[in-house]
């Protein structure tokens, strides 16, 4: 998995500045906590944090190979799922190795292909090529941004990194939050390529850069494209099991223990089921964890989001595929501690405000470190397959913004409530929404011969796959990689993404449930319950206690008069303080949330503000 940062200043000589470059990757330390490596070309200067997964003896980085023309160096994060099948393809073009890993195929890859290697591999990766024949770096990202990869421009060339505080460690690179940015960390929408740090930017998915002494190039490689869907219901869920077949039996390929998350839900306990299938044949028993909080199946409440606990249905799961199964129960206390917020903050870079959904996303890949180093995660179906409820909601379909936004007050929906009512007004996030959600529905192109329904479906569906999912995969690799766990997402496979996006909607409903095409690829294998439950979103804790300890943290911060306060709307959190627990709405916890996020925030960063 790993982090990897680096340098290029076609004025300078990097060899004399190694100890910003060391602190650069040491902020990344827990990406990788197996080893550490620097490499310096002069002008160019490549940094690395490994965690080991695949050849854990032979995969160091930065790894180099000398040709007579000059050096090339690569630093990789990720996994190339094909590496076994591109590396028969180079040997038979002459090209030796001297590793089993991933990292060296794509550096071999590179020497074969140059940057046209990108469009070859399937996997999850962020890489950066120091090529010394060209005076030139490459950076690339994989197609559906699961790796993350930031960069900031200089006078003479570029700083980059896996994570904005690796670029942030460099003095170079100036801690500067814009308008902008406060718009991107308070609206509940993300703007492709914004790092919410100014100068600061992220490679998109699907794209590469190229840093010379002419400036700095971009080259999309891989986009969704409408094409065509022939196949009828049958033909395509059965495609769709093929695939997911390929997919799970790739993505298993470790070196280290693995297991897979567990939710209960129809995603994860397809994946799970798929994972023990092909596992099965060898003897081998699948390793499941779940989250869970105390007390939660026997008090829990249905709600418009939650009508069931996930506890009975991760259960089943586990029995019906003999998974070794482990719940990792959290009580409110500890998932209130400052200290656990601190570390989902830190984590993230930015002040999110997801509260007890981060920090227990976080205490679990916490707990499953101790045990797998690589996990296996349902997330993304639902963006895939259309499994939120707003899909099916009329009101949604037809709101001229961003549809899991349309069901919400609009000043709420873009974050204008929390803020300070004279910092709301000069952000106007109900404009910034509006603007960012007619760039993204331009962006698509249209099938000819296309109903206006089905191209509202496809619209909704694309604004997930190029805004939403790119929000919840970034949070799955921050929390994991906090802790130096490799989750690897299976859904987002891109042939998978490419096949399900142009399948009509009235094959992705043909039962006119949710998740249609994927209920019916994976119904033989899982049990009766899962296949008949309604869409649940990942767990949220029930507990007043969590929302009392909230509330005191809250008090101390106003008291106080943090900094914090100066952004936020002092009287929505005055009165959410004062409130019994037990009577706090969703929407007022979620501004304590954004309270304590926002001051763990400041004092981590110290940014400095201009609006």
């Amino acid at each position: 998995m790993c982090g990897i940062c680096g340098w290029v200043d076609f004025r300078g000589n990097l060899e004399e500045r190694r100890t910003e470059l060391e602190a650069m990757c040491d902020t990344m330390a827990c990406r990788g906590p197996d080893a550490a490596g620097t490499s310096f070309h002069g002008t160019a200067a490549l940094g690395h944090r490994r965690l080991a997964i695949i050849d854990l003896p032979g995969g160091n980085q930065p790894m180099t190979r000398h040709t007579p023309d000059g050096d090339v160096c690569l630093v990789y994060s990720g996994e190339t799922y094909n590496f076994t099948a591109l590396r028969q393809e180079l040997r038979a073009r002459g090209h030796r190795f001297d590793t089993d890993s991933d990292t060296e195929v794509v550096l071999c890859g590179y020497l074969e292909w140059g940057a046209a290697l990108a469009e070859r591999l399937n996997g999850m990766y962020a890489f950066a090529v120091w090529d010394a024949r060209k005076d030139e770096l490459l950076l690339v990202r994989d197609r559906m941004g699961i790796k993350p990869l930031y960069y900031y421009p200089t006078e003479h060339g570029v700083l980059f990194g896996s994570e904005p505080k690796a670029v942030l460690a460099n003095p170079v690179a100036e801690r500067v939050v814009d308008a902008d940015g406060l718009r991107e960390i308070f609206a509940m929408t993300k703007k492709p390529g914004h790092a919410v740090w100014s100068g600061m930017a992220e490679v998109e998915p699907g794209t590469m850069l190229t840093v010379n002494r002419a400036g700095i190039h971009r080259h999309t490689y891989w986009r969704l494209e409408v094409a065509e869907h022939t196949a009828d219901a049958h033909r395509t869920s059965a495609h769709v099991r093929e695939l997911l077949d390929d997919i799970v039996a790739r993505q298993l390929i470790s070196d280290v223990p693995r297991c897979v998350l567990l939710s209960g839900g129809l995603d994860s306990s397809a994946i799970t089921a798929l994972a023990a299938r092909q596992l099965e044949p060898s003897g081998q028993q699948v390793r499941s964890f779940a989250v869970d909080f105390l007390g939660q199946t026997e008090n829990f409440v249905a709600d418009s989001l939650r009508e069931t606990p996930d506890g009975p249905y991760v259960h089943d799961v586990a029995e019906h595929v003999n998974s070794l199964h482990q719940d990792i129960v959290l009580n409110p206390q500890t998932l209130a501690d400052p200290a656990v917020r601190r570390a989902a903050v830190g984590a993230r870079d930015m002040p999110v405000g997801l509260g007890d959904l981060d920090n227990s996303l976080y205490l679990l890949f916490r707990s499953i470190r101790q045990h797998s180093t690589v996990a296996l995660s349902g997330e993304s179906a639902d963006e895939i397959f259309g499994g939120y409820k707003w899909f099916f909601d009329q009101r949604a379909r037809e709101a001229d913004t961003f549809p899991w936004m349309a069901t919400l007050d609009t000043q709420h929906a873009a974050g204008s409530t929390l803020l300070d009512p004279a910092l709301a007004r000069d952000l106007d996030l109900p404009g910034y929404v509006e603007a960012e959600y007619r760039k993204a529905v331009d962006e698509l192109p249209r099938l000819e011969g296309e109903s206006a329904f089905e191209r509202r479906m496809r619209e909704i569906s694309y604004l997930h796959l190029t805004r939403f999912v790119r929000v919840l995969l970034d949070r799955k690799d921050r929390m994991s990689m906090a802790v130096g766990l490799e989750v690897r997402v299976p859904f987002c496979d891109h042939r998978l993404v490419e096949y399900v996006f142009n399948a009509p909607w009235a094959l992705k409903t043909h039962d006119g449930r949710e998740k249609s095409l994927l209920r019916r690829a994976t119904s033989d294998i899982l049990p009766r319950s899962v296949v008949e439950r309604v869409k649940s979103p990942y767990p949220s804790t029930q507990d007043p206690e969590y929302t009392a300890e909230l509330q005191r943290q809250a008090r101390e911060l106003l008291s106080a008069q943090d900094p914090a306060v100066e952004l936020l709307n002092e009287k929505l959190l005055r009165d959410a303080t004062d409130s019994p627990a037990e009577a706090v709405e969703p929407t007022t916890r979620d501004a304590l949330e954004r309270l304590l996020d926002v001051s763990v925030w400041l004092q981590q960063h110290s940014p400095t503000i201009r609006v």
